[in-house]
């Protein structure tokens, strides 16, 4: 349990940092790589697309947004806070630029960016789920990405039904999350 509780740990402090680098870099990435139902190609793609995707955003932005990219088998789920509804088609207008980009979900709300402390909040949610997949051992946790975005979760991955529906009850039983939206593929 100690070992599961240090890798949720790391994964927080990845999160909350929002550092693609350390993850690219470090010797996790491997392990994370040879487990995920992805290929390798497409594990280092979807990191590809995230840093590309940012980095478009922020140019095109500077700080006057807060979006979130995470891209799992070339789709990408935005979440975050833009403040008019030209940004929020022009964010998306950018990503789906980015190349090997196979769809989008825009799930960006209209409203000023969220706040540190429900950054955080969202954070611990994220790690909290994560934890009970672990706990629960009703399927391999790391076939279902978690994220979190003001106590609303999002599911992705590429998963069986019955994994999808064991997600989605942990998720939605967890103290604190709102509402909880499945973004999987279904490989039976």
């Amino acid at each position: 349990m100690r070992y599961v509780y240090l890798i949720v740990m790391a994964f927080s402090v990845i999160n909350l940092q929002g550092c693609f680098p350390v993850v690219a870099a470090g010797a996790g990435t491997g392990v994370l790589m040879a487990e995920d139902r992805r290929t390798s190609g497409t594990f280092i793609e979807d990191q590809g697309i995230e840093l590309k995707a940012s980095n478009r955003l922020d140019e095109k932005f500077k700080n006057t947004i807060h979006i979130n990219i995470t891209s799992y088998n070339r789709t990408v789920l935005m979440t975050g806070q833009v403040l008019t509804d030209a940004a929020k088609q022009e964010a998306e207008k950018i990503v789906r630029a980015v190349p090997n980009v196979r769809n989008v979900l825009n799930e960006l709300v209209i409203a000023v960016g969220s706040s540190y402390t429900s950054r955080s909040n969202d954070t611990y949610l994220t790690s909290k789920i994560k934890v009970r997949f672990v706990d629960l051992g009703k399927f391999q946790a790391n076939h279902v990405k978690v994220v979190t975005e003001n106590s609303v979760v999002y599911l992705l991955g590429m998963v069986t039904r019955k994994e999808a529906e064991n997600a989605v009850e942990i998720a939605r039983t967890t103290s604190g999350v709102q509402k909880v939206v499945k973004v999987f593929e279904y490989i039976d």
